[in-house]
């Protein structure tokens, strides 16, 4: 199975620029998006349903912020929209698909770059996150949690780890966390298989930042540990002109 997420910067954008279009040449069997910053009525649904997706979406209730989706060639047995806790849930924030003894995750992880309110919001979804999907591994224990986390884990997955040292998405107490995830019982798929550095997802507006790849890593499938073993290829794919990040492939035995 192939698995795709990809933050689009707004799904009607992306589409305006040919997502669907690379949507039918990439062919996914899954996609997991971030940042739709769509509602429902605004969504082109019968277009997904002609390249042969069923289509979940999870808006934020703001307009044109944040939002979820997964898209999917085979029927979810059961979709989750949500943790249940409505300060996280008015944003958009997170959906899960479940297929057979298996389960997807969309996930966007709030940026903590507007000021200390919202890296203090930050921090306390990653804390509340990580408890609901902990929770979860005890009833669902083989999980695919994609999306983006807006977090670079290692120096290896930023342009500039020194001078980003005190910068939302690289801070030490984001990547204590990463490294916690990790380790209580998770894979960073990519680098299960990829191990040398420059490698990113993501590029600012800046002038040149894409063009000297001066980039950050901050998109992620991450596999429980229990389907280490079904794990076949990672990547991430080259970037396209939808959005400023790039899709993260991961291929599995599913």
């Amino acid at each position: 199975m192939k698995i795709i997420t990809y933050n689009v910067n707004g799904i009607r954008a992306a589409i305006s620029k040919g997502f669907l279009e690379w949507l039918q040449s990439a062919d996914p069997d899954v996609v997991c998006l971030q940042e739709i910053k769509a509602q429902l009525d605004q969504i082109p649904l019968i277009e997904f349903e002609l390249l042969g997706y069923r289509t979940y979406w999870f808006p934020a209730e703001k307009k044109g912020y944040s939002g979820v989706a997964i898209l999917s060639k085979t029927e979810p047995d059961k979709v989750v929209y949500g943790m249940g806790i409505e300060k996280y849930d008015f944003e958009g924030r997170m959906i899960r698909a479940d297929f057979g003894d298996k389960s997807v995750i969309s996930v966007y992880h709030p940026s903590g770059t507007t000021g200390e309110h919202r890296q203090a919001f930050k921090m306390q979804w990653l804390s509340d996150f990580q408890d609901y999907v902990l929770e979860l591994k005890k009833t669902r224990p083989h999980l695919i949690v994609s999306g983006d986390y807006n977090i670079c884990h290692r120096a290896i997955d930023i342009h500039d780890p020194v001078r980003n040292a005190t910068n939302s998405g690289f801070l030490p107490e984001e990547r204590d966390w990463m490294s916690g995830f990790l380790s209580s019982g998770f894979i960073d798929s990519f680098r299960y298989f990829v191990k040398e550095p420059h490698n990113y997802t993501w590029w600012s507006y800046r002038a040149g930042a894409r063009s000297r790849n001066l980039g950050w890593r901050i998109d992620y499938n991450m596999v429980s540990d229990e389907l280490e073993k079904n794990m076949q290829r990672a990547a991430i794919l080259p970037m396209a002109v939808h959005s400023d990040h790039c899709p993260s492939l991961l291929e599995i035995d599913f």
